[in-house]
């Protein structure tokens, strides 16, 4: 006989998610999830809830928690458009393999399939952008299914989880047990290392004369930061970055040549094509990367180290596959090189960067004075005031790409962005989970006008969780990027780019933030010095020129050495 006594199965979903070391969850009530909140209501001691203005903020908190601090970011929303409303956030985190856990309220088990009040198909929606969806209809399946989806959602290539909690199965009773689930059949997290991959790719990086690293996210995700650090300063190799593997390894490092893609940096893009070994480390190869696929690096043999299988050769063909979690296999193949420099390799980025400095960061850093204030010098400005230490955060567009080429980071875990989906608004919500998720680190927001007012009722969680999180939001009254695109591939068609904008200021104080309007160079070192120095949320709003340009810049589907510098490419 058991005699263990009974809990409700809200009761069992909450000691389950304190089990699997839930401290924070982002989320928004509704009808069909009460119960669990009404439970949630006696767990205060030891799970803090985030009340967000709108369920996708909820997601995009928890993807920003997650990112900075490594853990299970969980979010907590009601059926119906209470769980739609996550989709996009959903989405995001799946294109940049970002561990998440959401879970949705149900209607009751006897009502699913009636068109009861805020009944959806959760799991048809979410299934194509999860690692996992499940639908919880028994309270004899929460502390199983809830272990599964931490165990998903944080191992292998991590992802999205969603699980799907019908009314009657949070008011059933259950005899608890947790278990803890960290093994499930057919699921291979991380897949055994392949010797023979292992010392082919250590012949051919030894046997190399020009070779190149390209670092993605997949270090990060890993914790493979140090066995990075030690398989590149071993083996000489100069490295260029994702945009989401930015932070792998210092900005300042000398073997970090900068930023792959559209808008990354001239040397590495250029060497891309030049390299004799191309060794990409945890990155897929997107298109952003690639340019045209016919065209990229053909004259290079390619050394992919993934976790994911499905990734290799999907864009571009590789030579030797190593497959497996990059912190084992990068150790793996370092233990197989030769001491090397590379030094004629190395200093034939000098002239790349030279170029770059002259055409593009020089006028965009020390442009002429009497001109308008521009994206790239605030970004500088602010990482150099915060020495190159502060937690990066964007929202998407051209606000995004300046921050990301100029903001420089000194240890990992140091840039929160929406890569694969590109979702404008990601930037304010995501930023309330990094400032949560590392409480201690200086969290700073670049956002546009556009992604601004897309998220914008998030000011209201930050005023009421009175975090302190710097807030830059650079407006020059266009959707930039799309403009951009307009004036250089449109014959300067603005169509529906120009935007009036609210009195941003006057906002910000409604939501008790402290609030300055920034119109001049003179008084921008005062206004970040200011921001910087407060305590609590700061906006600094920061009127810059309204058709400035993002450059180099790499056309899309182009060679990826087709790289516009500026105005006088277009003449």
């Amino acid at each position: 006989m058991n005699t263990k006594a009974k809990i409700t199965g809200s009761e069992a979903m909450l000691q389950t998610l304190i089990k699997e070391g839930v401290e924070t969850i982002f989320g928004y009530p509704g009808g069909q999830v009460i119960p669990l909140y009404d439970c949630l209501y006696d767990f205060s001691d030891n799970l803090r809830h985030i009340l967000v203005r709108h369920e996708q903020g909820a997601v995009h908190a928890a993807q920003g928690y997650a990112r900075v601090s490594g853990k299970v970011g969980v979010a907590l929303v009601t059926s119906g458009p209470g769980a739609t409303n996550t989709i996009t956030g959903i989405a995001d985190a799946m294109m940049d393999s970002t561990p998440v856990v959401i879970i949705s309220g149900q209607v009751p088990a006897t009502l699913l399939g009636t068109d009861a009040f805020q009944e959806i198909d959760v799991i048809g929606i979410a299934q194509p952008v999860t690692k996992w969806a499940y639908q919880i209809r028994k309270p004899e399946e929460i502390a199983w299914a809830v272990s599964r989806a931490f165990y998903i959602a944080s191992t292998g290539r991590p992802g999205p989880v969603a699980l799907d909690f019908t009314k009657d199965a949070q008011t059933g009773m259950v005899n608890y047990e947790y278990h803890k689930v960290n093994y499930i059949r057919s699921y291979q997290p991380s897949p055994d290392i392949d010797e023979e991959a292992v010392s082919a790719a250590a012949e051919t990086i030894n046997a190399a004369n020009k070779p190149l690293a390209l670092i993605g996210q997949g270090a990060i995700l890993a914790g493979a930061e140090k066995e990075l650090l030690t398989f590149l300063e071993k083996s000489g190799i100069p490295a260029g970055s994702t945009m989401l593997g930015l932070s792998a390894i210092p900005s300042a490092h000398p073997l970090n040549k900068g930023m792959l893609g559209m808008h990354g940096n001239v040397g590495p893009n250029r060497k891309t094509n030049e390299c004799d070994v191309l060794i990409a480390i945890g990155m897929r190869f997107d298109d952003r990367v690639t340019g045209n696929p016919n065209h990229y690096a053909r004259q290079a043999k390619i050394i992919h180290f993934d976790i994911d299988p499905s990734e290799i050769s999907k864009n571009i063909r590789a030579d030797i596959a190593v497959v497996g979690n990059v912190k084992d296999t990068l150790s793996a193949v370092s233990a197989r090189l030769r001491p090397a420099a590379h030094k004629e390799w190395l200093a034939s980025f000098t002239s790349d960067e030279a170029e770059e400095r002259e055409k593009v960061i020089n006028r965009e850093l020390t442009p002429p004075s009497g001109s308008k204030l521009r994206m790239g010098e605030i970004v500088h400005k602010i990482s150099k005031a915060s020495g190159d230490d502060a937690v990066l955060v964007t929202d998407v567009g051209q606000n995004q790409m300046m921050a990301v080429r100029y903001f420089k980071h000194r240890r990992t875990r140091s840039v929160v962005t929406s890569g694969g989906l590109g979702t404008m608004g990601f930037g304010l919500p995501a930023a309330i989970g990094a400032k949560l998720g590392a409480p201690e680190r200086v969290v700073c927001l670049f956002v546009g006008d556009g992604g601004m007012q897309m998220t914008l009722q998030e000011l209201g969680t930050i005023m009421q969780e009175r975090l302190d999180i710097k807030i830059i939001l650079l407006n020059n009254n266009y959707l930039g990027m799309v403009r951009q695109w307009q004036e250089l591939f449109y014959n300067k068609r603005y169509s529906e780019t120009t935007m009036q904008n609210p009195d941003f200021i006057g906002i910000g104080k409604a939501y008790g933030i402290r609030s300055r309007l920034v119109c001049s160079r003179s008084e921008l070192d005062d206004a970040i010095a200011e921001m910087l120095g407060s305590d609590g949320a700061y906006l600094l709003v920061a009127d810059v020129e309204p058709c400035g340009m993002v450059y180099p810049m790499i056309p899309a589907g182009t060679v990826i050495t087709n790289i516009i510098m500026g105005e006088q490419n277009n003449e």
